[in-house]
Order: structure tokens, then sequence, then C-alpha cells
């Protein structure tokens, strides 16, 4: 075991979760350093081609969301 392995360890599971809390918000706030890998970009292209064939078949972000949190319920 590692010296960090021993830190997190001797953690409560809050402090955990506020040390992911930050580790997220640190990533999120240098986003433009994270790779887009080209499978990514192809598939990012897929989508877009296949919503401009037939706009009607997209959802609003909102409407996303409401759909994930019901299928959680």
């Amino acid at each position: 075991m590692n010296a960090f392995e021993v830190y997190l360890s001797e953690l409560g599971v809050a402090e955990k979760l506020q040390l992911v809390q930050q580790l997220w918000d640190d990533i999120a706030s240098n986003s433009e350093e994270l790779p887009v890998l080209e499978w990514q970009k192809q598939e990012l292209a897929r989508r877009k081609a296949a919503y401009l064939m037939n706009p009607g078949t997209g959802r609003s972000w909102e409407q996303a969301k409401a759909i994930i949190r019901n299928r959680l319920r």
C-alpha cells in the first residue's frame, strides 16, 4: 500500500466524497485538457448527421434528464 492509499483508508466516507467532489471540480475547470478520442469524434459526427437528417427525433437536455430520472425511480 502506498502513502496515498494509506491516507485514503484513514478517511471517513464524508471526507472521501468531499475529495471526489474536489477532484471532479478540478477536472471540470481544466476540461480543455481532456483528450477526445477518434472514435468519440466519429460517434459525435454520426449522431449529428442523424439528427440533421431528422431533427424531430432529438430531445432537449431537459427531456433527456427527465427520462433518465424516471428510469431510475
